[in-house]
């Protein structure tokens, strides 16, 4: 369905091996709820690759983008619990970007969605027009798509430093853009993106914008709405 607020906090990453069983029962059993109880703060979803890299996929919509660089959250990120602290030290190729609703519509959750990050330079005006008319709406007659999301990148939540950041060994990549494209089932979700949105159709129709960066499909492990908690 539609995303429910203009805000999203979009997070890829890896994980030690080792470390994997601690960071999926942290993820549900801690962490995912701590954000989503967060104020402005709607939902959480986790989701893990079936092509692509990093492993995970995890993103939060919230009530604006401010949420994502609130007195709140900042205190959250700035007072990690013990088993946050243990298991964020094993992240390998975060990608975390702060991103306001460029576009979203659809009708309902897909059990799959595909993350495409685009590194901007051209206009902005130009590429929302073309992604939105040349991509975004034969996308959404496609077979199985469910819903789209176009995400415009804010950076990482500023040139902020907190505790958590500090955790993680490397620096967050980030991105400018990203789509998200979610689906009933892989297959017709790999189909429509090689008809509609492949490296060499964005290029061509995206003028002044590089090809995608990259684009992963993602299986939904878990989500979690503010509703939900008590």
């Amino acid at each position: 369905m539609a995303l429910a607020g203009t805000g999203v906090l979009a997070i890829w990453n890896g994980i030690a091996e080792e470390a994997e069983s601690d960071f999926i029962a942290w993820h549900i059993g801690e962490h995912i709820p701590e954000r989503v109880a967060v104020p402005g703060f709607l939902r959480g979803r986790r989701y893990v690759a079936e092509r692509g890299t990093p492993k995970y996929f995890n993103f939060y919509e919230t009530d604006t983008p401010d949420a994502l660089v609130s007195r709140a959250y900042l205190a959250r990120l700035n007072a990690p619990s013990d088993w946050t602290k243990r298991v964020v030290r094993h992240f390998r190729d975060t990608s975390r970007t702060v991103c306001s609703v460029a576009a979203s519509h659809g009708l309902g959750d897909g059990a799959y969605v595909a993350t495409l990050r685009l590194a901007a330079r051209g206009a902005r005006s130009d590429f929302l027009g073309a992604i939105r008319d040349a991509v975004m709406q034969p996308l959404g007659q496609a077979p199985s798509i469910v819903a789209l999301h176009l995400l415009e990148g804010q950076g990482g939540g500023g040139n902020l430093s907190t505790a958590e950041k500090a955790l993680r060994a490397q620096p967050d990549q980030v991105a400018d853009w990203i789509l998200l494209v979610e689906a009933v089932d892989a297959a017709p979700l790999e189909a429509a993106l090689a008809e509609h949105a492949s490296q060499a159709r964005l290029a061509e129709i995206a003028s002044g914008y590089d090809a995608v960066r990259d684009c992963g499909i993602y299986r939904l492990q878990y989500g979690l709405a503010k509703h939900q908690i008590a």
